[in-house]
């Protein structure tokens, strides 16, 4: 073999075939280290857990010395080669020197024989496994500083003295690679993809991997051939168990390493058991052994309140382990840790749910009082999927009315409305007391509801009502009554009845998420910030008879309540600490509600593409199994989204979508539905009639009692121009908690009053509450203010804010801001012809949509042609900025 010429030994897999992402600044930083010096070169040591991306980060660095002509070594250290002298060498040298005294200062030689201006790089992968020999040579070239060197280290293993000494000497710097952040992950596998990945899927790929890009890549292209990891609505999204495909296992298999039973006896505990407390996994293994198995990295110990906890470091090894497992062992370990648990006394909130998966899982019988514990729990933390499958055990060992509650609940929140209603359907003959009777009536008319029958689901309840006496039962039936009067438009008896439920002394736990949900929704649209503040409240974390997916609804519907009162920080800090930090999926449908909010809060801020993105996800996560109308809710959203975005024919597609999936129950929903309509329309080049469309959302919302969705409505007319809204809007700013609607007001009366400072003031106020893009609209049109008052410097100031504002927008193409790129000598009305004739509207289409008559369209382009001097429709239609880049002051 030639070593003068370049040998690359890195394995071949399709690990190159995915792009490198999130690594730019590590990156720099080697490919600086080798970069040959003044003083001569140098190099890195990079260092981190097997997996985490180092060999690849090398091997990029190193093909881009090739780029700069460099010449390039890559030695690979391996466990085989480590029992011969300079093994780690032997497939780029052809040396055949036998005195190891002579070898390494001739394999220097060898190495630098073929020096270049770009100098000469040496990669060495895996140096902890390279023999002395070889190390030592290694160490000679950084003391030479003739070649630029490279090592990457996996960190824990024991490492050669001479490739210590580079780093503890100062010789070489040393970078330790961090696994990828969710963030990261989120970004590489988008791009390995080619389009948008779930939150949700991006958040399990994070918890499973711990950001171990090796572990990742295997995965996700597993995932991928089994079908499981699949596009839906343009969102990539996974479903199921993942699974653990024969190269995956190998990894995590040689990451464990071989141990004896004693310390596999602690993993496989905890593969089965989960976290534990401290001393029940010493009760169980040893203290010794965990301590032995703590040293070699494969579990920790974490505070959780007054106690210590122990978890494997890595959730793969628990997939390994309970796949190495046979059947009789590992039933057998698990009725061992249920009953290590029981003899604690059940001390955590948990105990009870894990004892009973545990006892499931190891084909014991539970009681049917663990079971219905353990399924409430399940309930409470979210996980449905586990809900559903103890409550069916429970209901299958003889349980009667809760077990079969909770398991038509369960099903019901995971949109299985048809099983739901066949386990509801048998709680009347199951019901007692007056207050399972009021139950068995809520879960009916929650079935008749969400299958778009509202009017049944009140027929229902007022049947339960007239035949019980009972307290409990008549407060819970108000409660679901009051979610069902805010559903439907009744936005002022629904935040009364709410709040009489909830003020109620002897309030029973079952009403509470029910009123709770009722006083959020209809706080919201009245413009109530104590009674948003006290349905959070009572739904906050702990709270008795409070599910998860129950409280969910809670925040999904307090925070558009925040959002509408112009208090986006607000909103946010609750979304976020309601969804915590990313770490494992919390499952459907909260994480579609997740996703929904975010996007909300994207739309109020002008992040048109994040919203539209994040509504995608909203819709595609609820269309796997919905029949609760969230997907029409959501396609609401993404409808308004994409007409802000100013993309007409995407923005229509929505709409038809949104109008087809028409969920019947959701009336209070008919102002945004008028206001995504009005978007699309003002996409299209129809601002006049935009605002028509705002004006009429208005008017829904004032006839409803949604105080502060008339405040969106009339604030978006004002957006696209309209003059007349202000003294409603000054009347509404009296009645709403907020800053929104004085705000939403002050801009009303500045436009009406062609204030062009007026104007400009409210711009800032926008921007300093969060609202981008409405800034940006206050700002083009100051300009147009300014300019028609002949103040040409101030247009031009306001111009500018305009334009800085619209690039944190992500692509926003809005009325006021298209308005900016038209030619100063044209009218208002000019303008949005010119823009219908652009988007490819005749002139019988654009008398039609702006309700006036041909001749008059004809007359308005003569003029404009005249003024500019233009003969032809198609330079007419260029006119109009297809980007939408502000361009000069407008009017």
């Amino acid at each position: 073999m030639n070593g003068m010429t370049p040998v690359h030994q890195e394995p071949s897999t399709s690990a190159w075939s995915w792009p490198l992402v999130g690594r730019t600044e590590e990156l720099n930083l080697i490919s600086a280290s080798i970069r040959r010096r003044p003083d001569g070169p140098a190099g890195m040591v990079l260092t981190g857990a097997a997996g985490v991306g180092k060999t690849r980060l090398a091997q990029e660095a190193l093909t881009a010395a090739e780029r700069r002509g460099a010449l390039v070594r890559w030695v690979a250290g391996t466990a085989s080669a480590r029992t011969v002298p300079l093994g780690a060498f032997a497939a780029t040298l052809r040396l055949a020197e036998p005195d190891p005294i002579r070898a390494v200062p001739r394999a220097v030689e060898e190495l630098l024989a073929d020096t270049r201006p770009a100098g000469v790089v040496v990669v060495v992968d895996d140096a902890h496994l390279l023999d002395e020999l070889s190390a030592v040579l290694v160490h000679q070239l950084v003391l030479r500083k003739a070649a630029s060197v490279l090592l990457t280290l996996r960190t824990g293993e024991p490492v050669p003295d001479a490739v210590t000494a580079l780093w503890k000497d100062g010789h070489l710097p040393r970078l330790e690679l961090e696994p990828l952040s969710c963030r990261q992950i989120a970004a590489l596998v988008e791009t390995r993809l080619g389009g948008p990945v779930d939150d949700a899927a991006t958040q399990r790929l994070w918890s499973i991997t711990r950001g171990n890009a090796l572990y990742l890549r295997q995965l996700v292209d597993h995932e991928l051939a089994a079908d499981r990891l699949r596009e839906s609505v343009g969102v990539w999204r996974w479903s199921g168990r993942p699974g653990l495909s024969p190269a995956l296992l190998d990894l995590v298999s040689t990451r464990i390493g071989e141990l004896p039973q004693r310390q596999l006896d602690v993993l496989d505990v905890l593969a089965f058991g989960g976290p534990l407390e401290v001393p029940l996994l010493a009760e169980l293994t040893g203290a010794c052994a965990m301590e032995e198995v703590e040293a070699r990295g494969l579990i920790e110990v974490f505070p959780q309140g007054r106690r210590w906890q122990a978890r494997l470091t890595d959730p793969m090894f628990g997939e390994v382990q309970r796949r190495r497992a046979g059947a009789l062992y590992a039933q057998r370990l698990r009725r061992r840790i249920a009953a290590a648990l029981s003899a604690t006394g059940g001390r955590r909130a948990d105990d009870a749910l894990r004892r009973a998966v545990l006892l499931l899982d190891s084909g014991a019988q539970p009681e049917v009082a663990l079971l219905t514990d353990a399924a409430r729990r399940a309930v409470e933390v979210g996980d449905l999927a586990l809900a559903t499958r103890l409550a069916r055990a429970a209901v299958s060992a003889g349980g009667g009315f809760e077990p079969r509650l909770l398991l038509g609940n369960a099903l019901g929140w995971t949109g299985r409305m048809i099983e739901a209603g066949g386990e509801w359907a048998a709680l009347r003959a199951l019901a007692r007391t007056d207050l399972q009777h009021a139950q068995a009536a809520m879960a009916r008319a929650k079935v008749l509801a969400w299958a778009g029958r509202p009017a049944e689901a009140e027929a229902e309840l007022a049947a339960a009502a007239r035949t019980t006496s009972d307290e409990s039962a008549d407060l819970v039936l108000a409660g679901v009554r009051s979610v069902l009067d805010a559903h439907l438009g009744r936005t002022a008896r629904a935040a009364e009845a709410s709040a009489e439920v909830l003020s109620h002394p002897r309030c029973p736990a079952a009403a509470v998420p029910w009123a709770s949900w009722g006083l959020a929704m209809a706080s919201g649209g009245l413009g109530r910030l104590d009674d948003i503040e006290a349905a959070l409240r009572r739904t906050d974390v702990g709270a008795p008879g409070v599910g998860l997916h129950e409280r969910a609804l809670v925040v999904v519907f307090a925070t558009r309540g925040l959002l509408l009162a112009g208090l986006p920080d607000q909103a946010d800090r609750i979304a976020q600490r309601f969804r915590g930090p990313c770490t494992e999926s919390l499952g459907r449908p909260v994480d579609a509600f997740t996703s929904f909010m975010a996007a909300e809060s994207a739309t109020v801020r002008g992040q048109v593409e994040t919203a539209a993105r994040r509504y995608r996800q909203a819709v595609a996560a609820h269309r796997e199994a919905d029949a609760n109308g969230w997907s029409f809710i959501a396609l609401v959203g993404l409808t308004t989204a994409l007409g802000m975005r100013g993309e007409p024919a995407p923005a229509r597609r929505a709409l038809l979508e949104m109008t087809a999936e028409h969920h019947p129950t959701c009336v209070y929903l008919a102002p945004d539905v008028l206001l995504a309509r009005s978007w699309v329309v003002a996409a299209e080049g129809g601002v006049s009639e935009a605002a028509a469309v705002a004006r009429q959302a208005a008017e829904v919302a004032a006839s409803q009692g949604q105080s502060t969705v008339e405040v969106l409505a009339l604030h978006t007319a004002v957006r696209f121009g309209d003059r007349t809204v202000a003294d409603r809007l000054a009347r509404l700013a009296t009645e709403v908690d907020g800053p929104g609607a004085r705000i939403a007001a002050a801009h009303a009366r500045a436009l009406a009053a062609d204030d062009g400072p007026g104007l400009q003031a409210v711009s800032v106020r926008l921007e300093q509450l969060g609202a981008l893009l409405v800034a940006v609209d206050a700002a083009a049109q100051a300009a147009g203010a300014h300019y028609r008052h002949h103040r040409h410097g101030s247009a031009q100031t306001a111009t500018a804010r305009a334009r800085k504002l619209a690039q944190a927008c992500e692509d926003a193409r809005t009325p006021a801001l298209a308005a900016l790129t038209a030619p100063p000598e044209l009218t208002r009305r000019q303008h949005e012809i010119l823009t219908l004739v652009a988007g490819g509207l005749s002139n019988a289409d654009i008398a039609q949509r702006l309700f006036v008559s041909v001749r008059t369209v004809e007359n308005h382009l003569y003029r404009v042609s005249t003024k500019l001097g233009i003969s032809n429709r198609a330079e007419l239609a260029a006119l109009i900025d297809d980007a939408g880049a502000p361009e000069r002051s407008g009017n």
